[in-house]
């Protein structure tokens, strides 16, 4: 038995001790945190047979007096020598997707990338459309489209029609691109007909991941009238294999940046939950953004309202992300339609011009967050490679 090293400066220290699933040497699928370098199998660790399972989910069921006492035992534990067996070098593990995802919403958080995408898509019109500042926007995503990080991105097939052809075709989408998010993962549900308020939050979200919902564009502009997205967005999301707890982003909490109009009373209440997180992309290892998650407009706790006013259920493993984050300079684009300008406005990428993704290509999507004491808290990443479009 050892005392696990921490690297000095490294984010996952014992202040953040974000919680995955990983299997190590062929055998199966278990929980785990990461501390430093290491993933500490926590089966072990604590000897609770509920870490020995495939997912995080049984462990998200038993709600936040339960996720708070388990923290505590793992800091605990953590502070002292650690049996072998339940250390494992992080480059040495598999990780795999840490939950089981029960849903899929995608909300459209920022006004910056709303606003964006209104001056690309409605030219003639305003920016926002006339509820935008009235309720969290959002769409109904594809659940076993979500992916681990790591996992490749087969290039989408679809319709596409360009603004000077005379009839739509067929074949793999020419303008893919990205969005950098933050998601939330929902540990304890809701029933059907009831509601979350805005103050509940932390009661039923257990943590975050890191989200890209890989888009293709030409796809997504011939059918998201008048329904909204589907076949452009559906075909895969990737999100990191670590979640952050909650409990560990308490000094990266953050006031709004400001909402005026002032929302419907179900969407007010008294705590702030906007986030003080640093993205950053990397497109084949260039670095091309950084987007803040502090500018967004509407907060997490405001998205789960607004997703359970009507009586929708909430369910364990739910996850619902922010949509793209972006800001108000170029270089805060959280998505390559914004940063390119449509495509019209190429950046250059390891010496070469480039709007759209090609085949090949790996986009990284990493975060820190503040921590206590001057720290920074890790996200960990996410990343994607394009592969070729099967058929067309």
């Amino acid at each position: 038995m050892n005392v696990i090293e921490i690297p000095d400066g490294s984010p996952f220290g014992r202040d953040n001790l974000p919680y995955g699933v990983f299997s190590a040497a062929g055998g199966q699928p278990r929980v785990g945190v990461r501390l430093g370098d290491t993933v500490v199998d926590l089966a072990l660790l604590l000897g609770d047979p509920v870490f020995a399972a495939p997912s995080l989910n049984p462990f998200l069921a038993q709600g936040p007096a339960r996720w708070a006492q388990v923290r505590e035992r793992i800091r605990a534990a953590a502070g002292g020598p650690v049996p072998d067996e339940a250390r494992h070098p992080v480059r040495d593990v598999r990780l795999h997707l840490p939950f089981e995802v029960a849903d899929y919403v995608d909300f459209y958080a920022s006004e910056h990338h709303a606003s964006n995408l209104g001056r690309l898509f409605r030219p003639d019109a305003a920016p926002l459309l006339p509820n935008w500042k009235h309720l969290p926007v959002g769409y109904h995503g594809r659940a076993g489209t979500v992916v681990v990080s790591g996992t490749g991105i087969v290039r989408p097939c679809g319709q596409f029609k360009a603004p000077d052809e005379a009839a739509p075709r067929f074949g793999p989408s020419r303008r893919l691109d990205i969005e950098a998010e933050l998601g939330f993962v929902v540990g304890v549900g809701s029933p059907l007909g009831g509601r979350i308020g805005v103050d509940g939050f932390a009661e039923h979200v257990f943590g975050a991941v890191l989200v890209n919902d890989w888009s293709a564009r030409d796809l997504q502009a011939w059918e998201y009238v008048p329904l909204g997205p589907h076949l452009g967005k559906s075909f895969a999301t990737s999100i990191s294999p670590w979640v952050v707890p909650l409990a560990a982003l308490r000094a990266a909490r953050v006031p709004l940046p400001g909402q005026d109009p002032e929302p419907l009373p179900y969407l007010r209440g008294g705590e702030d939950w906007g986030l003080d997180v640093d993205l950053v992309v990397t497109w084949n290892g260039q670095e091309v953004a950084r987007p803040r998650y502090r500018d967004m407009y509407w907060s997490p706790a405001q998205m789960l309202a607004h997703l359970t006013v009507n009586g929708a259920s909430a369910r364990t493993g739910d996850l619902f992300a922010s949509g793209t984050v972006s800001g108000p300079e170029k270089h805060r684009r959280g998505a390559f339609i914004e940063l390119t300008w449509g495509g019209r406005e190429p950046v250059t990428v390891r010496g070469e011009e480039r709007t759209f993704l090609l085949d090949g290509d790996e986009v990284t999507i990493s975060a820190t967050a503040p921590g206590p004491d001057g720290t920074r808290i890790g996200f960990g990443e996410v990343t994607g490679t394009i592969q070729p479009a099967v058929g067309g």
